[in-house]
């Protein structure tokens, strides 16, 4: 299958988006990283990098401004925050064209991400008055026992390319209002919508004034030798960190070796159950977007799906027919549904999992490489698989869009099989039965970090912590109560009494 585009300037087209955003040249021209478009697979830019000692200078500046910044009352810290949501809507349209031109996303993800970052601020803006401790009841009379949250210093974040600025606003805007300074380290496969979003954040830092000390925000260019320096300053209590279970073994060790935090969000190996009462229609769509959307490359995508053999050949024929026909093209130059995987091993691993599902029993439909007449470009149609069972692939993580579709009879068993897996992430449920939708939701029903019912897999809103159990990380994000993971909590207790009574009744009595 050809895909016609018209000819792309992409190269000139991300400098001038970078200009518009407030970039300077000297950042993305001359260097020896070289940053890539999987629309068309050209370089479009050549970063300058950090070294070690550079990165190590950042942080140092970065605790310089915490210092300071914690000092700084926490509503008015979110003013600061709110004025980064102005500047995010005014420059919504450029930092999503170059989110699509940079990680590959359909123009509607592109600002769909971007209006994300919005939504956060909006939320911290509220925390920022709203960072409330306890107060606790005491078993000494003359005393009132409380919980203080305070600023925990340098918060460092580590993101994948899938959502390249998203990431670094969920914990960017928790951590700027929790008082705590940011260095950000982003994918080499998405450097650039980072540089845009320090340039945006040095906007509102500007209108915001002389409260915010210098060195507040950081953002490191390089590889995982910059990352590793991140993750083993001691000056960094705290590192988030999005990407593979495999980088996850990695980091988590090195923070816990110096009592460092960590906040991961790894590996997602998603599953759905699609029970006799559900709403196929509903459930058609959901799957859909949840498998094939961003090309399978979201942390949260559908990769697994239990079909009720009552309703199975109801439903799979016609997601089959959805995946033979669903768009796949250029998402700058056409309004295909689908754009491409970020590079080759990308789309290697998906080739390669493929076969061994084959091997495995395995019947594909889908997953063939889509011409579009650029080199190294890497479209390719989503892959449905039929599987006799959960074996093989079926139990790794590829990050492509392949859906692995298996019958069940028993939903016992079919709980039982979705979770069992390493990762823990997120979870659905298709079904009108009210016994079930609860079963799924309960303490032996999925043991994920998201569940589900009645809609898919992805598509997580920002007032929910977001997160996952297992290989997955355990660590949350975003809404809820995320923001207690960038503060450091303090007991107090306070005697206003002219006694000293001891807590369970010690008596240390001394002349």
């Amino acid at each position: 299958m050809n895909i016609a585009t018209k000819p792309l300037d992409l190269k000139s087209e991300t400098a001038a988006l970078l200009a518009a955003l407030g970039v300077d040249s000297a950042a993305f021209t001359g260097g020896d990283m070289a940053s890539r478009t999987p629309v068309t697979g050209e370089v479009i830019a050549h970063l300058p990098t950090d070294s070690a000692d550079d990165a190590k200078a950042k942080i140092d500046a970065a605790d310089a401004a915490f210092r300071a910044w914690r000092q700084v009352p926490a509503p008015r810290r979110g003013e600061l925050v709110r004025l980064l949501g102005e500047e995010l809507r005014a420059h919504k349209a450029d930092l999503g064209r170059l989110v699509s031109i940079e990680a590959g996303k359909i123009p509607s993800e592109g600002l769909g991400e971007v209006q994300e970052m919005i939504d956060i601020c909006d939320f911290a803006v509220g925390l920022s008055r709203q960072l409330y401790g306890l107060t606790i009841a005491t078993e000494r009379p003359g005393h009132r026992m409380m919980e203080s949250w305070h600023p925990l210093g340098v918060v460092g974040i580590i993101s994948a390319f899938n959502f390249p600025v998203a990431v670094w606003s969920w914990n960017a805007a928790l951590a700027l209002v929790a008082g705590d300074s940011v260095v950000w380290k982003p994918s080499e496969k998405t450097p650039l919508t980072a540089l845009a979003c320090q340039a945006i954040l040095k906007r509102a830092l500007a209108r915001f004034g002389s409260d915010a000390p210098d060195g507040l925000s950081q953002v490191l260019i390089g590889g995982r030798d910059i990352g590793e320096v991140l993750v083993d300053h001691p000056k960094v209590p705290l590192v988030s960190a999005t990407g593979s279970t495999r980088m996850g073994r990695e980091v988590g060790p090195r923070l816990a070796k110096r009592f460092a935090r960590a906040v991961l969000e790894l590996g997602g190996n998603n599953g759905g159950i699609v029970c006799p009462s559900a709403d196929l229609d509903m459930a058609l769509r959901a799957i859909a977007f949840g498998a094939m959307g961003t090309a399978g490359q979201r942390c949260t995508t559908l990769r697994r799906l239990f079909v009720h053999e009552s309703v199975y050949d109801q439903l799979v024929p016609r997601l089959k027919k959805a995946y033979e026909s669903v768009s796949v093209g250029n998402p700058l130059t056409s309004s295909s549904l689908v754009g491409p995987l970020i590079d080759k091993p990308a789309y290697d691993a998906m080739q390669k999992a493929l076969e061994e599902a084959k091997a495995a029993g395995g019947s594909v439909t889908g997953g063939a490489r889509v011409e579009t007449g650029a080199t190294d470009a890497y479209y390719v149609k989503p892959a449905l698989v039929e599987m006799p069972a959960q074996t093989g692939p079926v139990l790794e993580e590829t990050f492509a869009p392949i859906l692995y579709v298996m019958k069940y009879s028993d939903f016992d068993a079919a709980i039982a099989d979705h979770n069992a897996v390493a990762a823990g992430l997120s979870s659905s449920i298709f079904t009108l039965n009210m016994q079930e939708a609860e079963r799924f939701l309960a303490a032996d029903g999925s043991d994920c970090g998201i569940a589900n019912v009645n809609i898919g897999t992805s598509g997580a809103e920002i007032g929910g912590a977001f997160g996952g159990e297992k290989e997955t990380g355990g660590g949350r994000e975003s809404g809820s109560d995320a923001w207690k993971a960038y503060m450091r909590r303090a007991t107090n207790t306070i005697n206003y009494s002219k006694a000293l009574p001891l807590a369970q009744g010690v008596s240390f009595d001394i002349e």
